[in-house]
């Protein structure tokens, strides 16, 4: 599966979306092992943007940050305590999208080590998980989540895994990822501006 990322994705780099929006990154953390998952968060229900809501680790850009694959990194190692070491090769680029909140979000994939001691920080989020890759992949599990965006009523692709919703952008990348390594022709249009900002 790992080798599947990277065929698909490796070297691949991609322009923002809208230049003029403020700038984020997530990452896309694969756990290296023969049956990998990806790491998920769950926002804290406390936040005022996005509460409850599932995620990539990740966030803004800082003036601080070189680029957006270090902010990315950043923001990993300040929500789930990710540290530099176990993230054992940074794969490449999805497409960026932008979120509903006016964002440009680029997503970075990276081989993770599987045995990272990953400890959410409480102020940002409620917790951590795992989803198996095998089970993003099968489009069985894709459910349709109707939303009200800008007067319209949308619908989005939406996964229901151990009592978490992941829909969304977060889904949209997933689906986007799952697409492009595996075939999965999963066949919500990721094209669509007004789905991608949902």
């Amino acid at each position: 599966m790992l080798e599947r990322i990277r065929a698909a994705i490796t070297g691949e780099e991609y322009p923002v979306r809208n230049p003029d929006l403020p700038h984020s990154a997530v990452l896309i953390g694969v756990t290296n092992v023969d049956e990998p998952h990806l790491i998920l968060t769950k926002r804290s229900a406390n936040l005022s943007s996005h509460a409850g809501e599932v995620a990539f680790p990740g966030g803004k850009w800082d003036e601080a940050d070189d680029n957006l694959l270090a902010t990315a990194l950043r923001e990993s190692r300040e929500e789930v305590g990710l540290q530099a070491e176990d993230v054992l090769e940074i794969v490449g680029q999805l497409k960026p999208v932008v979120s509903r909140s006016g964002l440009n979000v680029t997503p970075y994939v990276a081989i993770v080590d599987d045995n990272a001691k990953l400890t959410p920080n409480y102020q940002e989020l409620d917790s951590i998980f795992k989803v198996p890759l095998s089970f993003l992949i099968d489009g069985a599990n894709v459910r349709s989540k109707t939303i009200d965006y800008k007067g319209q009523r949308v619908v989005i692709p939406a996964y229901h895994y151990d009592g978490y919703v992941i829909w969304g952008l977060t889904a949209f990348m997933i689906v986007d990822l799952v697409n492009r390594a595996f075939n999965a022709d999963i066949t919500f249009n990721l094209s669509q501006p007004e789905l991608e900002k949902s």
